[in-house]
């Protein structure tokens, strides 16, 4: 039986062909230093599985949850949403539950798209935008991400007669794969942008706690207005280390949010109430493992950055998220750099080529394993590079 024709045009997911290539080369023997994929080493703080562990245990837990979320869960998103940036929601109306936000990214674009509809997306980006939009029939018109503009999108650059066929446009900051942070400024800016073309902003925000040298990055929805254009993405996976438990939530413009929770009443049936009870543990408990997260980070930022100076490379450090971009040396492309790491020092990093064309010529390493195993990645580097030319 043969695939449909949006099937047939997917590429493989990125992070399935790193997974490949690092069982490859284990079946060789060869010790492995994963800097590819981002998903935090630390454990799920105790209180968040303490809870999950007596929530399975109740037997109203066992029975279909509701598909757009407990609200007792929306209500903590709400509450934290108003002590962390300010901003007010109502629970019952602007704050839909997701198995983790990248469902909710893939899925919006089938609850607002008809074939041929165009959705902006940045590039380099995390593959889910275009991928959702291909998927749901859409095209997508490319916002490139380049570094003299700080990795924000040139909304003048759009053409107009794009825009105006646009529904929605995808960004994400702190920035996945730059690093880069977006000001409140910008988040005007972009909607003021929508409200002329009638565009939905969707920003994809789980990065919002992993910040460096004490910035506080804002919210897409502290910006004036941000709930009449746009909806934000957001997860318990980075701030908590909750990546395997796939809980997070839409919020913001209360008809994007009921339309993306009547598409998923009919796709899905909700997240198991035990997870967001888990959830509730984490939003409304003590946030010191929270900063402990960050000093970990920000140790292991620097632990990079230095290293990677030492070796020839001059870059400005992350402002937020798990990643550096990183230019590859001259006479590299970037999946030819990666594979030369791999082979030499036995160390997986990301070709930047794999989140969009704009990407060519970087590589992407995650900051997701503990310093002792970084610092040994940087000496591998060091002993098979040496000095890097540009």
């Amino acid at each position: 039986m043969k695939e449909s024709i949006p099937m047939q045009n997917l590429p493989p997911y990125l992070f399935a062909r790193i997974e490949k290539k690092i069982d490859e080369a284990r079946e060789k023997g060869l010790d492995i230093i994963n800097l590819g994929i981002g998903d935090p080493d630390q454990p799920t703080p105790r209180h968040i599985i303490d809870r999950m562990a007596q929530s399975i245990y109740d037997q109203a837990n066992h029975q279909y949850p509701s598909s757009v979320g407990m609200m007792a869960f929306r209500k903590a998103v709400a509450d934290w949403y108003q002590g962390r940036f300010g901003v007010s929601l109502d629970p019952g109306t602007e704050v839909v539950s997701l198995l983790g936000s990248k469902e909710g990214l893939a899925h919006i674009s089938f609850a607002y798209l008809d074939k041929g509809d165009v959705n902006l997306i940045p590039d380099p980006a995390y593959p889910v935008y275009a991928i959702g939009t291909q998927l749901a029939g859409g095209e997508s018109f490319i916002m490139p991400l380049l570094e003299e503009n700080r990795f924000l999108p040139a909304l003048e650059d759009i053409p107009a007669d794009v825009a105006r066929r646009a529904k929605l446009l995808f960004i994400n900051y702190p920035n996945n794969p730059t690093g880069a942070v977006a000001d409140l400024a910008f988040f005007q800016k972009l909607v003021e942008f929508a409200r002329s073309f009638d565009v939905l902003v969707c920003h994809d925000g789980p990065y919002s706690e992993v910040a460096f040298d004490g910035i506080k990055v804002p919210s897409f929805l502290e910006a004036e207005g941000a709930k009449e254009v746009g909806i934000e993405f957001h997860s318990l996976s980075k701030t908590y280390n909750m990546t395997g438990w796939r809980l997070g939530w839409a919020c913001g413009n209360k008809d994007a949010v009921e339309i993306l929770g009547r598409f998923k009443s009919n796709v899905d049936s909700g997240v198991f109430q035990a997870i967001q009870y888990a959830g509730i543990a984490a939003l409304y408990g003590p946030q010191e493992c929270v900063a402990e997260m960050q000093a970990i980070y920000q140790e292991r930022r620097d632990i990079l950055l230095e290293g990677l100076i030492s070796m020839g490379w001059k870059i400005k450090p992350p402002q937020g998220s798990l990643y550096f971009w990183v230019p590859v040396p001259k006479g590299h492309s970037s999946a030819s750099f990666a594979e030369l790491v791999l082979e030499r020092a036995g160390v997986i990093i990301t070709p930047g080529n794999g989140y969009g064309s704009f990407g060519e010529g970087y590589f992407r390493i995650a900051m997701t394993v503990d310093k002792s195993r970084m610092k040994e990645a940087i000496e591998r580097m060091q002993q098979a590079l040496g000095k890097v030319e540009f």
